[in-house]
């Protein structure tokens, strides 16, 4: 995929996330939502920053398995059940998505929803990529 990142100077500054993106590629990964479930269906992690690690972790897992990396998302939503404590643990959640994803942010997101499917899920993560 070739992906231009684009952030229009009139807008403000993109930190964490790109504004758009325009993707090229042959290929289109529409990836279900990812919480914090181990492989035995359970949530693990007790804090948001430990779910978002994890729920990030089985994202870049469905990408990889379809053939993706983390530079080919175009686009991923963030669905929290908390957005103060989610803007709160910003930094750290950048620096984690920083460490599993690089720096080439996809157009985001972030929605508080009153639950998730997993009563004790705290996060979820969807999106898409395009590959080459």
């Amino acid at each position: 995929m070739t992906a231009e990142r684009v952030n229009p100077p009139e807008l403000a500054p993109a930190t964490g996330f790109s504004h758009a993106v325009v993707a090229t590629g042959s290929k289109v990964v529409f990836l279900a939502g990812q919480t914090a479930l181990d492989a035995d269906g359970k949530i693990t992690g007790d804090t948001l920053a430990e779910q978002f690690e994890r729920a990030l972790a089985n994202l870049l897992t469905a990408l990889r398995a379809a053939g993706g990396t983390p530079a080919d998302l175009a686009r991923v939503t963030v669905y929290a059940t908390d957005v103060a404590a989610y803007r709160a643990q910003a930094r750290e959640l950048g620096r984690l998505w920083r460490a599993a994803a690089g720096r080439d942010y996809p157009a985001m997101a972030v929605v508080q929803v009153v639950r998730l499917w997993d009563e004790t899920a705290l996060v979820e993560l969807d999106g898409f990529a395009v590959l080459p």
